[in-house]
C-alpha cells in the first residue's frame, strides 16, 4: 500500500481519528507531523471512546509503532497521562511503540502562562479563543531559537541553562505586562524532570525510523492535527493555528521527504463546524445549526467547548484541494444529516458584487463574502448500519455524487457512523 497523509479540510474535528484508525491497519508506521494537544481524535471501538491528543490514534492497534515527529510541540504532562490512561485499559505503551522526535520541541509550564496571560490581555475581537495549552508560545521560540527539545532530556544540566535563557524575556513579560509574578528556573526545572526522565527511552531519529521503513517497503500512514483552514499561512488569519496543517507539512514535520507522500486523503465532514472565534460564512445560528449540534454532538474533544455548525462550503473545500493536492476524499458524519428536509451546499460567495469560487485572500474578508446555496433534497432514513453505497437512500446518494461533480474529485470513504464498522469503502 502506498504511503498515505491523513489531513483535515476544514476547521478541524472532520474526524481524522477514525479514518486514521481504520488505515492502520494496513500500515506499519503511524506519524503524528504537527500541531500539539490543543487536538484531540476521538475513536469509538467496540463501544468504547478514546480520546487522544499526542499519540497517534494507531496506537491501539498493538502490533503498530507510532512516532511522533519533529512538527509537533509536546507537553510531557500531557503525554504521559495519556500514557497511564491506555494502561488502564489494558493498553500498555513501551518505546518500541511509541517513539519521539529528538528534536521535537517541548510546552514548558511558562508557555501555557504566558498563552493564558495574554488571552485574558486581550478582549472582544481580539481575542483567538486559543486553548491556553502554551502551543503557540512554544512555537515562537522554537522560531526564536531558544526552544527546548525532546533531545535536551538527555543532559539535565544542559536542560536547566536552556530553561533559564528561555525565562530571561518572559519573565519581563510576566512582571512588567501581565502583572504577574516571575517564574524560577528551578521550580520549572523541579517540574519537568520527572517527566523527562521518564521519556529519555521513549526519543528517537523518526527520520532514520522512516527512511528504515522505507527500505524495507513497509507503509507509513501520516496523520495530521486541526484543519487546513487553521492553517498558520493558508487559514483564515489570524484565527488560526500555530503551525502548518497542510499535506506537505507531512514531510518537514517527519523528516521525510515529500517524494514519499503518495496518497493523500482530504478528511471532510458533512457539514461544517468550527471551534473558537473566527469567519465561518455558513454558520447557521438556527433550529438546523442547533439540529446539526446536537445530533452530531458537536463539542471539542480537547476543550468541551460547543462548535459552531453550518452547512458544507464547498468555497473552502477548493482552496483546501488546491493545497493538499488530495487524490481522494474521506466523507465522514454523513449520518448526522439524516431526517433534514432540505440540505445545502454552499457552492460559491458573493463578494463586492462579484461571484467567487474561492475564498478571497485578504485579512477578515471572510467576514464580508454572502454564500451562494444549491438546495439538495435530504432524507429520513437511517443510515448508520448500511454498508454499501447502493444501499444508501437515493437522495443521500444524490448529496455525495454532487459534491464529487462540484469539486472534481472521488469520494472513496463514507462514514456514516462513529464505529470502525460504520463505513462504506467504493
Amino acid at each position: 500500500m502506498d504511503n498515505i497523509v491523513v489531513i483535515g479540510s476544514q476547521w478541524g474535528d472532520e474526524g481524522k481519528g477514525k479514518i486514521v484508525d481504520i488505515l492502520t491497519e494496513n500500515a506499519d508506521l503511524i506519524v503524528r507531523f504537527q500541531g500539539g494537544n490543543n487536538a484531540g481524535h476521538t475513536l469509538v471501538v467496540n463501544g468504547k471512546t478514546f480520546i487522544f491528543h499526542l499519540i497517534p490514534s494507531g496506537i491501539l492497534h498493538t502490533s503498530k509503532t507510532c512516532l511522533i515527529g519533529n512538527g509537533v510541540v509536546l507537553d510531557p504532562e500531557v503525554l504521559c497521562k495519556e500514557i497511564d490512561t491506555l494502561a488502564k485499559e489494558n493498553i500498555f505503551i513501551d518505546p518500541n511503540r511509541l517513539k519521539i522526535s529528538k528534536k521535537t520541541h517541548i510546552i514548558m509550564p511558562y508557555h501555557k502562562l504566558l498563552d493564558s496571560a495574554r488571552e485574558q490581555y486581550k478582549s472582544g475581537k481580539d481575542k483567538i479563543g486559543t486553548t491556553g495549552r502554551g502551543i503557540g508560545p512554544c512555537y515562537e521560540d522554537k522560531m526564536a531559537r531558544i526552544g527546548i527539545r525532546a533531545g535536551d532530556f538527555q543532559n539535565l544540566n544542559f536542560l536547566k541553562q536552556k530553561i533559564e535563557k528561555a525565562l530571561i524575556e518572559k519573565n519581563i513579560l510576566f512582571k512588567h505586562l501581565y502583572k504577574i509574578e516571575p517564574v524560577s528556573t528551578e521550580k520549572v526545572f523541579e517540574q519537568i524532570e520527572p517527566y523527562a526522565k521518564r521519556l529519555v527511552p521513549f526519543l528517537t531519529d523518526v527520520s532514520e525510523e522512516i527512511q528504515k521503513a522505507q527500505q524495507q517497503n513497509k507503509t507509513v500512514l501520516f496523520e495530521g492535527a486541526q484543519g487546513t483552514h487553521l492553517d498558520i499561512d493558508h487559514g483564515t488569519y489570524p484565527f488560526v493555528t500555530s503551525s502548518n496543517t497542510v499535506a506537505g507539512s507531512a514531510a518537514t514535520g517527519s523528516g521525510s521527504s515529500v517524494r514519499n507522500l503518495k496518497r493523500i486523503i482530504a478528511i471532510v465532514k458533512a457539514y461544517t463546524t468550527r471551534v473558537g472565534s473566527g469567519p465561518f460564512p455558513t454558520e447557521n445560528n438556527n433550529e438546523e445549526g442547533n439540529y446539526l449540534q446536537q445530533k452530531g454532538a458537536e463539542f471539542g474533544a480537547t476543550t468541551g467547548r460547543k462548535r459552531r455548525c453550518g452547512w458544507l462550503d464547498l468555497v473552502i473545500l477548493r482552496e483546501s484541494l488546491r493545497l493538499n493536492g488530495p487524490t481522494e476524499i474521506a466523507l465522514t458524519k454523513l449520518d448526522v444529516l439524516g431526517g433534514l428536509k432540505e440540505i445545502k451546499i454552499c457552492t460559491a460567495y458573493e463578494y463586492q458584487g462579484k461571484t467567487i469560487y474561492y475564498p478571497p485572500q485578504e485579512e477578515n474578508a471572510l467576514e464580508n463574502v454572502k454564500p451562494i446555496y444549491q438546495t439538495l433534497p435530504g432524507w429520513e432514513e437511517d443510515i448508520s448500519q448500511l454498508k454499501t453505497f447502493n444501499e444508501l437512500p437515493k437522495n443521500t446518494q444524490n448529496y455525495i455524487q454532487t459534491i464529487e461533480k462540484l469539486l472534481n474529485i472521488p469520494i472513496k470513504i463514507i462514514s456514516v457512523g462513529p464505529g470502525r464498522e460504520q463505513t462504506i469503502w467504493r
